[in-house]
């Protein structure tokens, strides 16, 4: 399958939302939103706010979930010594991700 630059785009993107610095952009999105349009910053903004964050803490949990069972994974892979293939199939995208595992399906 041909690497779309916009899948790696969009995986870029979800690491970043994971990362602690999305807490502080949203922060200093509120702060100016708070100074430079106070009127519009009503229960409506509110929740706004409060959706964006609960959708970064969401995004954050499930990357340090996805984190930390790639490293036991590695881990048995390594005492395994398993396939070469499958050891570095963390750096493919998602969608080959999903053919492999198709692929490996139907053979069994």
């Amino acid at each position: 399958m041909a690497k779309h630059p916009v899948n790696s785009v969009l995986t870029w993107i979800g690491t970043l939302t994971s990362r602690p610095a999305a807490f502080l952009i949203l922060l200093a999105y509120a702060i100016l939103w708070a100074v430079f349009e106070r009127q519009s910053l009503d229960w409506h903004g509110a929740a706004t706010l409060f959706t964006w964050a609960m959708t970064l803490f969401i995004q954050r949990a499930e990357h340090r979930d996805t984190q930390a069972i790639h490293a036991k994974l590695d881990e048995i892979l390594r005492s395994d010594h398993a396939a070469s293939d499958i050891t570095r199939i963390d750096d493919k995208e998602p969608e080959e991700i999903e053919d492999y595992r198709h692929r490996e399906q139907q053979g069994d």
